[in-house]
């Protein structure tokens, strides 16, 4: 079955096709469309075996953007598709399910209109999710469609974990608590890891931290989400890119009040001018804090050892809430790439039972191995998240019953 996988953002659609069946899975292609409503969008297509393909042309809206990806995977020269008619089903990602679904499921109108009742607690990421929906509705009106939720993993997290120590009549009217995202990458790499390092996923204690720009920590009991550190929204937890994570409520209303800030600008600054961003005043990118590091540029050696340590508190609390830890993944762009951020995380951890192979986790980028000696109690591990993956699979799961 041909899976076409799409993660719509508000200006941006990446795609992938994976051959899947019940004896594996082969990605045929990939790619990106880019700067949608700008004057000059771009298509980048990277079909497996052949030369990518690049375009240029106004991009007006998501629907004419999922039009040239159907066109570029079904181009007689740098296509992998002979029709659309081996498109089989198409399976999304969608940021937010609410506490609406637990699970991945097949799109009908009632999971549109819940879709569509979350935007106001996910505006920038649930409306071009479901932009996506529509737009394949237009275009291949017969194929089935699939919903994958970042929230739907973190739905066994109990009360004492997502409700805030706020007034009960907001979690009652507004279903403010704790819902948590990555849960998609969360859950596939636990169980790689658990595969990896011969546990029993449903007999174990993980913790799961998934460090990219957006970045978030998972407690996993017995394979299921138990904590997690971002929250209502993906704004809270770690420092990352451009996000502060945790801070006292009472600064944010402070500054302000100081700086007559409105609702909107605060929450901007807190979402895309904060974090790595904002401590260094240079970056948000963790390739150009590293050169930074290097340098001895002390803003930076200040923002990026609490970076660090603030996953490292994450690390030790999950730990203490679990009664222990069986096993660490660290995976993401800068979780799978960084060995000075994971042997900064795993120091000093010898009290708890792990002891960090250096030579190994010096020489891993991006490959699945453990990275903790063999005689450590805890294990460490680097685990390469495939998050199209696992909406493929789920894709494929639901959709194989409808043949």
């Amino acid at each position: 079955m041909n899976v076409l996988v799409l993660n719509c953002g508000s200006s941006s659609i990446k795609y992938q096709v994976i051959d899947i069946d019940e004896n594996g899975h082969r990605l045929t292609a990939k790619g990106l469309v880019e700067r949608i409503s700008l004057p000059e969008g771009v298509l980048t297509h990277k079909p497996a075996g052949k030369e990518p393909y690049r375009l240029q042309t106004p991009i007006p809206n998501h629907t004419e953007g999922i039009r040239l990806v159907l066109e570029a995977l079904t181009d007689k020269e740098h296509g992998v598709i002979s029709s659309l008619d081996e498109i089989h089903a198409v399976g999304h990602r969608v940021a937010h399910g609410g506490e609406f679904f637990p699970e991945s499921c097949i799109v009908d109108d009632d999971v549109k209109e819940k879709i569509r009742s979350l935007f106001e607690i996910a505006p920038l990421h649930n409306p071009a999710n479901l932009e996506g929906v529509l737009s394949i509705e237009k275009v291949l009106p017969s194929v089935p469609q699939v919903t994958v939720f970042d929230t739907s993993f973190h739905q066994t997290i109990p009360a004492v974990n997502y409700l805030y120590a706020l007034p009960t009549e907001y979690y009652e009217k507004y279903r403010v608590r704790k819902y948590g995202f990555h849960g998609t990458s969360h859950k596939h790499v636990a169980h790689m890891g658990a595969q990896l390092a011969n546990l029993d996923l449903e007999n174990s204690k993980i913790i799961t931290c998934h460090i990219g720009n957006g970045a978030s920590v998972t407690a996993i009991l017995n394979g299921k989400s138990y904590d997690t550190s971002m929250g209502f929204s993906p704004l809270d937890g770690l420092i990352m890119g451009t996000r502060c994570g945790s801070v006292d409520a009472s600064a944010i209303t402070f500054i302000g009040e100081k700086e007559s800030m409105s609702y909107a600008e605060l929450n901007a600054m807190m979402n895309k001018k904060s974090g790595m961003q904002g401590m260094t005043g240079l970056s948000s990118d963790m390739r150009d804090i590293d050169d930074a590091y290097e340098s001895g540029n002390p803003k930076v050696i200040t923002a990026r050892d609490a970076y660090y340590l603030r996953i490292k508190k994450f690390v030790g609390a999950y730990a203490a809430e679990m009664g222990g830890a069986d096993l660490i993944i660290f995976t993401g762009g800068v979780g799978e790439n960084s060995s000075d951020l994971r042997k900064s995380v795993c120091s000093d951890m010898e009290y708890m039972g792990l002891h960090l192979d250096n030579d190994i986790n010096d020489r891993t980028r991006g490959e699945n191995v453990i990275i903790s000696t063999p005689e450590s109690m805890v294990k460490a591990a680097v685990i390469a998240t495939d998050e199209e993956l696992v909406i493929a699979s789920d894709t494929y799961n639901l959709v194989k019953g409808l043949a």
